[in-house]
């Protein structure tokens, strides 16, 4: 029996949810990354990186290549990338509308006294 829709959405945000998953594929928008560079830039033990990365790439989300000695990762397509543009959107949105709701607070407090 296919697995519904919905229910694939959800386990495949449920891939993503990882912090250090989603700074490797920040990273990976820039352009291919030998994985040297990407401990460099997020700072995990090499065990941690290298079992997030096996995640990405058994999802499809990135792909990697060796170059003699090196491993280079890139993401599979640019949707990855719109992804992560839509959801900074989203969160920058999320933001503006809290800090909207803090300064009423604020307001608000400063008039009841």
């Amino acid at each position: 029996m296919p697995v519904p829709l919905y229910q694939a959405k959800a386990e495949f945000f449920r891939m993503l949810g990882h912090p250090v998953r989603i700074r490797v594929l920040e990273l990976l928008q820039g352009g291919p990354m030998p994985v040297r560079d990407l401990l460099a830039a997020i700072e995990v033990e090499p065990s941690a990186l290298s079992q997030q990365l096996a995640v990405l790439r058994r999802s499809g989300i990135v792909t990697s290549a060796r170059e003699g000695s090196t491993v280079v990762y890139e993401l599979a397509g640019g949707d990855v990338a719109e992804l992560l543009r839509a959801a900074r959107r989203i969160l920058t949105e999320m933001l503006a509308g809290q800090n909207e709701l803090l300064a009423e607070l604020r307001e608000a407090e400063v008039s009841a006294r």
